[in-house]
């Protein structure tokens, strides 16, 4: 009975802080507590990979907590802090990266195809991961990955060049960049998400000649 009841105590509990206030989220950054289900409201304790995950990053919890809710404003002021902050991290890790590649003696675009893009597409990888283990098809798992690389070339590069361009162009200047070595990087991520998509539809076909 006990057990029951705290069960339903956490519960009460998880569905009360579904739309947590600014304090709120400070709090939930601290707190280690048992994670509820948000479909079948079963209650997971916490096992001691999670608890020194969540140590780990305590740190970036705390920071991120001061991202405004996302009821204030229909979300506009959490989207312009969360981009400044990701803005900001970005940066710091690029010129971490660039000066790791520096003393180890990497080129510029070897360094960001390897450790930029792994420190930024890591958040990616973990929440296809949990998209793949809660849905059926896993079909938002793919649709996170694609799309987030996809948002990353072509409006993380173009969206900067044109607003450099229009700066320009307002100074009656040129604005002119190398190609350097972005076509190799842009075509490889081309063919290798094409031949992803050709995988993933010839297996899907194939499951279903076999299983139907």
């Amino acid at each position: 009975m006990d057990a029951l009841n705290e069960h339903t105590k956490m519960i009460n509990y998880f569905i009360s802080q579904k739309n947590p206030g600014w304090g709120d989220q400070f709090k939930q950054a601290v707190m280690l507590c048992p994670q509820v289900d948000e479909d079948d409201l079963i209650v997971s304790d916490v096992s001691m990979s999670e608890a020194l995950t969540h140590f780990a990053c305590i740190g970036w919890k705390i920071l991120f907590a001061a991202i405004p809710p996302a009821e204030w404003g229909g979300g506009w002021p959490a989207f312009f802090v969360a981009l400044a902050f990701i803005g900001g991290i970005t940066a710091v890790v690029a010129e971490v990266a660039s000066n790791l590649g520096c003393v180890v003696g990497l080129k510029d675009s070897v360094t960001a195809i390897t450790f930029v893009a792994m420190g930024t597409s890591l958040p990616d990888t973990f929440a296809s991961m949990t998209a793949a283990q809660n849905s059926e098809f896993a079909d938002s798992a793919i649709g996170n990955v694609t799309g987030s690389n996809s948002v990353n070339v072509f409006v993380g590069l173009g969206l900067p060049w044109l607003i450099s361009s229009f700066y320009q162009a307002s100074n009656d200047t040129k604005y002119v960049t190398p190609a350097g070595t972005l076509a190799f990087s842009v075509m490889l991520f081309l063919v290798l998400s094409l031949t992803c998509f050709v995988v993933l539809g010839v297996r899907r076909a194939v499951s279903t000649l076999l299983f139907f």
